[in-house]
């Protein structure tokens, strides 16, 4: 699962996934430079996710791997910190036989309260390297709900935000034949 830290600096955001009065951890931490720091063994349960669902099961920190990527949430990823995650997912996707619809947003677990790594970041390169699904072009229009429940996302008023954000970017307004055409391409390509 992947995140942002919300802070500018890794030396702050290190300090604060270390600290157990933040109750706050990640398995690892990606400075916007590229340094790669594990911070809790991927065996163990990191308390990264909180409150949230996928594919409908609930206690995602359980069955998860988190990494925290260093940036405010305001600005684009760095070459260096994207090169890095890409090089980390392709090993901890090795590791634990992870497919690529298997490496989720924060946001897409929670939409009602998350909303990172955000719009700035680049799923489609990730896409492009079997790191991360995109939805082909020329999906059918069925019914959006249905097809975000087949992907996995939790039914809340969220949920098209949460799609969106990850999918399509700066759309906003009611559902449209894109938003289901993309949800459906996803949906049944995994069959």
């Amino acid at each position: 699962m992947l995140h942002y830290t919300g802070m500018a600096d890794g030396a702050s955001a290190r300090a604060r996934l270390c600290d157990p009065e933040a109750e706050v951890s990640a398995h690892w931490l990606i400075h916007e430079g590229g340094l790669t720091e594990a911070l809790v063994p991927e065996d163990r349960r990191a308390w990264h996710a909180g409150a949230g669902s996928w594919q409908g099961r609930d206690d995602v920190n359980s069955r998860s791997i988190g990494i925290e990527l260093v940036n405010p949430g305001d600005r684009p990823f760095p070459e260096r910190q994207m090169a890095a995650l890409e090089s980390l997912l392709v090993q901890i996707m090795a590791r634990w036989d992870i497919p690529p619809e298997g490496v989720i947003a924060h946001s897409d677990l929670a939409p009602d309260r998350k909303t990172d790594p955000g719009p700035r970041f680049d799923w489609l390169r990730l896409a492009r390297q079997g790191l991360a699904v995109w939805p082909e072009a020329g999906g059918d229009d069925l019914p959006l709900s249905e097809s975000l429940a087949r992907i996995g996302y939790p039914e809340t008023a969220a949920t098209l935000a949460a799609f969106r954000l990850r999918f399509r970017p700066g759309s906003s307004g009611p559902e449209d034949a894109e938003d289901r055409r993309r949800a459906a391409a996803l949906a049944y390509s995994r069959v």
